[in-house]
């Protein structure tokens, strides 16, 4: 045979006017809940049946979003948004198909946050226009290569190594992989730096 607990119970104004011991619980018989204690705060607190959680606005002690104070949104967003940031981006850098490769600093104080690298298309060549920006490129046989990044107080050094192999890009048209002239194309460094 199974056992039954029992818990303590009253009417509302019984539990209104009782404080229970730590972690006591008792059954309002009125609003049919249950009060959790914690021996010091007069008629406890009363968990929310599960069609009251569930209805929101439209039930009777459900969550209404707007009457939360903007003082805490304000300060939410302030803690979970990352600080502004500025974005620098370097001049178009040729590329050189003789060297190991190129090194770009930016003189500033900021931190760097993301550093991007593309190819700029200079002359027209595997579907794309003058002044395309292309992160879809590689480097013998790395896709998107990862540029190194250092920080010293002569600001910010994005390095990205060649060791003289071939660039290419995805063509445009078809994604394949299409070697490129490197004359037809520059590198440029798109950094998102912030100060804190």
């Amino acid at each position: 045979m199974s056992r039954i607990v029992q818990i303590r119970r009253g009417n509302a104004e019984d539990n209104n006017n009782f404080t229970g011991a730590i972690g006591e619980l008792t059954m309002d018989t009125d609003a049919k809940t249950i009060r959790v204690h914690d021996g010091e705060t007069l008629g406890g607190f009363a968990l929310a049946r599960a069609d009251q959680a569930a209805g929101g606005n439209d039930v009777p002690g459900g969550f209404d979003i707007t009457s939360v104070p903007d003082e805490f949104w304000a300060g939410t967003v302030e803690k979970h948004t990352p600080c502004p940031f500025t974005i620098m981006e370097s001049a178009n850098i040729a590329i050189n198909p003789n060297a190991a490769g190129v090194v770009y600093n930016f003189e500033t104080d900021l931190r760097p946050v993301v550093v991007d690298t593309m190819l700029v298309c200079q002359v027209p060549q595997a579907g794309y226009t003058i002044g395309d920006e292309v992160m879809a490129f590689g480097i013998g046989n790395h896709w998107h290569p990862c540029p190194n990044v250092w920080q010293n107080e002569n600001g910010i050094y994005v390095q990205l190594f060649s060791a003289k192999q071939a660039f290419w890009v995805a063509n445009k048209t078809d994604g394949n992989v299409t070697n490129i002239t490197p004359e037809n194309w520059a590198i440029k460094f798109r950094v998102y730096g912030c100060k804190c």
